[in-house]
């Protein structure tokens, strides 16, 4: 059985080793440059970018906020304004107390300067890692979701399948083809949809005609595995073969037939409480 760590675990775990990994390596210049023991250089080291800790926690709270989203980057690349300058005063001004210098306010702005390019990287590498954070635990949620979901689709098909030979099985629905009629089982039909006061039954590569509502038929079928997938539109849950989610939150169902139908975002938590996801 693998082990899976819970993602705040493996984050907290990247960004302990990236502040460790800075720090030993600041303090290897600092012992050689200055003369200095191993804890004294590390103290100095890990003060020196102690703010960027603070700059990650920030960053990582607004992609949790907003999302790995195009405006997202906006948000981050306007705030980099205040924040990389003052990433670098504080850093002189830790530099300097660690020394005991007593530096002009000219020279501590002149030495904030000289350290703007290293804040600059930092603040890019630490926002570059939050958005692949982000984007890797929304991805890694998406899958899971994928998978209970397929899995809950499995039971529906066995649940429709059990209740098709059922003494109590739903009766056939007669649909209009053409000029004639035919008796359509409900476990056939893939989707429905909506024509005025009609419904389009789709099934085995046919469609004909209901004359009934897609409300009133939504109630009729509800039973059998069916859920709203649009407001003009009714699926059949034990005819889909794969679901793949959208960028803006729907759903893109592929039924047994290869047909594809969008599960908007408005009608998606009616699809998981029928699914028993909710």
């Amino acid at each position: 059985m693998r082990l899976r760590l819970p993602f705040a675990v493996l984050l907290s775990a990247f960004a302990a080793y990236s502040y460790g990994a800075t720090t030993v390596s600041a303090a290897w210049f600092l012992r050689r440059d200055f003369g200095l023991g191993l804890a004294a250089s590390t103290g100095w080291a890990a003060l020196l970018f102690s703010p960027w800790v603070a700059v990650g926690l920030m960053v990582w709270a607004i992609l949790k906020l907003m999302g790995d989203q195009p405006r997202t980057m906006g948000v981050l690349t306007v705030l980099a304004i205040p924040i990389v300058p003052l990433a670098a005063l504080t850093a002189t001004a830790v530099d300097g107390a660690m020394r005991g210098a007593d530096w002009s306010f000219g020279e501590v702005l002149n030495r904030a300067i000289d350290r703007l390019p290293v804040a600059i990287l930092l603040y890019t590498a630490v926002v570059a890692a939050g958005l692949a954070a982000a984007w890797w635990r929304r991805t890694d949620l998406q899958r899971r979701e994928m998978e209970s979901l397929r899995r809950a689709l499995d039971a529906v098909r066995s649940e429709q399948a059990i209740a098709a030979h059922a003494p109590d099985a739903p009766t056939p629905l007669i649909v209009s083809v053409g000029r004639g009629r035919a008796p359509v089982l409900p476990a056939d039909i893939e989707w429905v949809s909506s024509a005025g006061n009609y419904a389009v039954v789709h099934w085995r590569d046919q469609e004909g005609l209901l004359r009934e509502p897609l409300q009133q038929l939504e109630a009729r079928l509800a039973p059998a595995g069916f859920a709203r997938a649009h407001r003009s539109t009714l699926i059949n849950l034990a005819h889909v073969a794969e679901l793949r989610p959208l960028a803006d939150g729907a759903w893109r169902a592929t039924l047994d037939s290869g047909a594809e139908l969008v599960i908007s975002r408005n009608y998606r938590d009616a699809v998981l409480a029928r699914l028993g996801r909710r």
